[in-house]
């Protein structure tokens, strides 16, 4: 299965002013962390922040808060336990109209037409808030696809762990450079060019 860049959100958890200089390899997964939300931006992929106790760990890097239309501060751990998964599945709308002028079978669901349940994940500390937030997210049915190469944590142990676990739990383990060609699917898209210089 590859990724379908119309299902697709983009959530970047936690790369924070206090936090990325204890963090094993900080500049790569930056570095990767930014192409993602560029190359979202790009394809029209919604792109999400979240920020661990950011009075304390400071905000996001500014070219990562940048690219995120919104920001969520949390103190849980998981993102999904302060509300993220209501900005990735907003309630659906009620069905316009007299709902009594049609029969029960003949009427539509009230499903949000535009709901992408592809959540692509990235962020640190990899085994404790991206861990979390993912499980999570698995739990309430949305697949999860975790970018390795733009998470971290303090330790390299902990991270390679946390990938373990979320693998077992049915995370898919890809890197930034496959999130960018499965998004793009073909040389011939009208983005190529442009995502082609970003991933170089």
């Amino acid at each position: 299965m590859l990724l379908d860049v119309t299902q697709s959100q983009l959530v970047l958890v936690d790369y924070q002013a206090r936090l990325m200089p204890v963090i094993f390899e900080a500049p790569l997964v930056v570095a990767n962390a930014v192409r993602l939300g560029q190359l979202a931006r790009l394809m029209a992929v919604p792109v999400w922040g979240t920020e661990q106790n950011p009075s304390k760990l400071g905000g996001n890097a500014a070219e990562i808060k940048a690219l995120c239309a919104q920001t969520l501060s949390k103190m849980h751990f998981s993102a999904v336990e302060e509300g993220l998964g209501e900005w990735l599945r907003p309630p659906a709308k009620p069905i316009a109209g007299n709902a009594r002028s049609l029969p029960k079978h003949l009427q539509k669901s009230a499903t949000n037409e535009s709901e992408r349940n592809t959540i692509v994940i990235a962020g640190c500390e990899a085994h404790v808030c991206l861990l979390q937030t993912a499980l999570d997210l698995l739990e309430d049915e949305f697949d999860v696809w975790v970018v390795t190469d733009a998470c971290s944590s303090r330790t390299e142990r902990n991270r390679d762990a946390a990938f373990d676990r979320l693998a077992g739990a049915g995370a898919e383990l890809v890197t930034t450079e496959m999130v960018a060609f499965e998004w793009l699917r073909t040389a011939e898209h009208s983005a190529f060019k442009s995502g082609l210089v970003l991933i170089k």
